[in-house]
């Protein structure tokens, strides 16, 4: 709890970074900014400085921007090129290695976020992770056994010696030590983008690449831009909900959801019973298999987001809906609607001011594609595999895509991210986003139900045991003790499927309450963490 500020974020040390900056006269950008490169070097099996991501912010006057850092496909990127000889889609090269990176976004997102809206030098916000990096981080239980399972990828998809690989296995309080990304750090600090996209950092990444076959050249990296874009916006209840657009699926996606809720007393109905859940999972599984088909680029293709997000066609999406039985994804196609023209960590922040900041990024998966860039210390993204590799080809996460979101060369890859903010009576209300792949959509829309809804503070609502649905596979993926015995029983008998998984999501998140204090919500699913003043 907090009366001016909080930061909310995936490591404790990440988050004082964040409110140290906003004690010192910075806004929220800044402590976004800071956060984030100090993200990279606590936890790089996520944070970043190879990879992507979206930023949804919410002025302190009602203003609110997006900003796209997405990765893209370098020139030399095909159609085919994660097609086998086989002529069979092959998960080996688009999940692994130097040809699933795509081109990093973050370094040059910061520095476009931070000149439009910063207030403090970034060298003042950069500092701190050099300081991290070169001093050491102590490693916890979590970060551990984190970087034990992610270091045969590590050191088989890496040319070069690095820190990660520095043990034969890590123990806890062990101190990871960043010598060489503390040099890279220093590089963007004194040359701006120039020292990441340009020069010595950037030789490193080509040079990697030369080395492990991939295909990131001097050029693509000169060549790197953001994107600054309207953001989606919808109303549920009494909230007017704002976030990410295409080419992250993940904000378009959760106003579907919600929007699919409001015909139901979810109130009433009761949190996570049958009746709630089997509604939750119908509008689920139509929204992620309009996602299959009407998803990309809109550089390259005509998303038709004003049309999947109207009235009427929600209207007919959920015209076949069966409040006692489930509707099998089988029979679920993608909607045909309107067409008008027109491991991933998240940061949640509110300042003194009331501007709020949103902002997910990641690698895609846990330490990205394995590939650490020899000489300059950092994990380099395998967000290629976010393309669909092959119509109706699952990637990673399970989800599959059509020629919406195929391989071309300077294309931005298909995205579940939804850094979201949420208003009510035109004051700001909540700000929340989650990491997680295909689940990011999910959590963030039963987080905010939960809220909404059911009532909760923004801790509880993070606590509350989640379930997730995608509509292929056609299962109910749900965290151990989300939903009652006879609740589930209910739902078999109504023809849903059920699998159990492993924690879902890391929902970081803060709420305005009625008085006026701050409440943060750190996912203890993770070991993320609030603080405020």
């Amino acid at each position: 709890m907090a009366d001016h500020a909080m930061v909310v974020s995936a490591h404790p040390m990440a988050t004082a970074i964040g409110v140290a900056v906003l004690r010192d006269g910075g806004n929220a950008v800044d402590a976004a900014v800071a956060v984030h490169w100090a993200l990279a070097v606590t936890s790089p099996w996520a944070g970043n400085i190879g990879g992507g991501g979206f930023l949804v912010l919410r002025q302190a006057d009602g203003r609110s921007l997006a900003l796209d850092f997405r990765e893209t496909a370098p020139a030399a990127a095909t159609h085919d090129m994660f097609i086998g000889k086989d002529g069979r889609a092959d998960p080996d090269i688009s999940e692994l290695g130097a040809l699933s990176c795509g081109v990093p976004g973050s370094v040059a997102g910061l520095f476009a976020l931070h000149d439009s809206l910063g207030r403090l030098p970034m060298a003042r916000l950069i500092q701190p992770a050099i300081e991290l990096a070169r001093h050491g981080c102590v490693l916890s239980p979590l970060e551990a056994k984190d970087l034990n399972g992610c270091l045969r990828k590590l050191r088989l998809y890496s040319s070069r010696p690095n820190a990660f690989t520095a043990k034969d296995r890590w123990q806890v309080g062990d101190t990871l030590f960043q010598p060489e990304l503390a040099n890279t750090l220093e590089r963007i600090r004194d040359l701006g983008p120039d020292g990441f996209y340009r020069g010595e950092t950037a030789r490193a990444i080509v040079a990697e690449m030369d080395r492990t076959g991939g295909l990131i050249s001097a050029q693509d990296l000169a060549g790197y831009t953001p994107v600054w874009r309207p953001v989606v916006k919808g109303r549920y209840r009494d909230t007017e909900v704002i976030s990410m657009p295409p080419p992250s699926s993940g904000g378009v996606l959760l106003l579907q959801m919600l929007e699919g809720m409001e015909g139901m007393d979810v109130r009433r109905s009761g949190w996570q019973t049958a009746p709630t859940i089997h509604r939750m999972v119908e509008v689920e599984r139509r929204a992620f298999a309009d996602r299959s088909v009407h998803f990309g680029d809109p550089c390259f293709t005509e998303v038709p987001v004003a049309g999947l997000l109207s009235d009427q066609y929600i209207a007919e999406r959920l015209a076949d809906f069966d409040p006692e039985r489930a509707t099998p994804s089988t029979r679920i196609l993608a909607g045909e609607p309107p067409v008008e023209h027109e491991q991933t960590t998240h940061i949640s922040i509110v300042d003194a001011e009331g501007n709020a900041v949103s902002c997910t990024t990641t690698l895609n998966g846990m330490y990205g594609s394995g590939v650490v860039v020899g000489g300059a210390g950092f994990v380099l993204n395998n967000e290629m595999d976010d393309f669909s590799a092959a119509p109706g080809v699952p990637n990673n996460y399970g989800l599959t895509g059509g020629e919406a979101n195929s391989v071309a060369p300077g294309k931005r890859m298909l995205s579940s991210m939804a850094p979201t903010i949420l208003e009510r009576n035109g004051e700001l209300f909540m700000v929340l986003g989650s990491p997680g792949g295909s689940t990011i959509p999910t959590s963030v829309f039963q987080v905010i139900l939960n809220v909404v809804d059911h009532g909760m503070g923004m801790q509880q609502a993070v606590n509350a045991p989640r379930f997730h649905h995608q509509w292929l596979p056609d299962t109910i993926q749900a965290e151990v003790g989300s939903i009652a015995k006879q609740d589930s029983l209910r739902l078999v008998h109504m023809g849903h499927h059920f699998k159990a998984r492993r924690p879902l999501g890391r929902v970081d998140a803060v709420l305005v309450r009625p008085d006026g204090k701050l409440e943060g919500g750190a996912d203890p699913r993770g070991e993320d963490h609030a603080r405020g003043y």
